[in-house]
């Protein structure tokens, strides 16, 4: 099964979880998004891979429309309940792949897409596509989980998050989604870090996987080296894991040429 094919299966049958998560509801980077954005009630936004449709949500009483674009249909269906639930009906839902956005060029003031990338098997193509619907002058606003540039520790974290969730693909670092835009042509303006705490019950839970996997990836966890159990703040408590700590990027760039 390909990566995209897992990440409708896996978004499919959980969408409704994604609305409810605390860190993808009620996250700082949200608020923070928002607030750099710029947004005037006169912009068009894109929110691509909207998932339980929380950036659209943040966005539609701040602008005059909202695309939220998710491959996963189910998830399109939950996020459009939530949102036109707190009152706002100027979002667009249009089922879609992030890797060949169904839009034409330079259509969109603001384009946005958090807590998704880690899933794209194609970071530069995604990239490219975002770079091309925005129109010059406008602000592109990326949140993702990222690696550390430890490669062990890379190595690492990616293996817990595949684990977990097979329809992930990779968590980049830091260093490589800068080099990413700015080979896409955006200009890198800000970049913020935001750590993130998983509880481990409640994040391994999301995925609806059998009891045999989780403890297995409990076992992978408990036999990290001293580094990765210090650098992911590691907790342990009778030979369980109660939570351990990632990290996220929000990254601010324009479209200047």
């Amino acid at each position: 099964m390909n990566i995209k094919k897992q990440v409708q299966e896996q978004f499919g049958k959980n969408a409704a979880h994604y609305v409810t998560s605390e860190i993808h509801a009620k996250g700082q980077d949200l608020q923070t998004l928002l607030m750099l954005s710029g947004a005037k009630k006169t912009d068009v936004v894109l929110d691509i891979a909207t998932g339980g449709g929380h950036v659209a949500n943040g966005f539609a009483p701040l602008v005059e429309k909202v695309v939220a674009l998710d491959l996963t249909e189910n998830m399109l269906q939950k996020a459009k309940e939530f949102i036109e639930g707190n009152g706002y009906y100027n979002i667009e839902f249009i089922q879609g792949d992030a890797e060949q956005l169904p839009f034409a060029d330079e259509c969109f003031d603001i384009v946005t897409c958090r807590i998704a990338p880690h899933h794209f098997p194609d970071v530069s193509v995604f990239i490219a596509e975002s770079y091309r619907v925005l129109k010059k002058g406008g602000t592109f606003l990326l949140i993702d989980n990222v690696a550390p540039e430890d490669d062990a520790l890379d190595t690492f974290y990616n293996t817990v998050e595949k684990t977990r969730d097979p329809s992930h693909n990779r968590a980049l670092k830091k260093t490589q989604w800068i080099n990413e835009l700015e080979k896409a042509g955006f200009t890198v303006e800000q970049l913020l870090t935001f750590a993130k705490t998983f509880p481990f019950e409640s994040w391994f839970a999301r995925m609806g996987l059998p009891a045999n996997v989780k403890q297995s990836l409990e076992r992978y966890m408990l036999s990290a080296s001293l580094s990765a159990k210090q650098h992911f703040h590691i907790t342990v408590q009778d030979e369980r894991i109660i939570s351990f700590q990632g990290q996220s990027v929000l990254i601010t760039c324009k479209k200047h040429r």
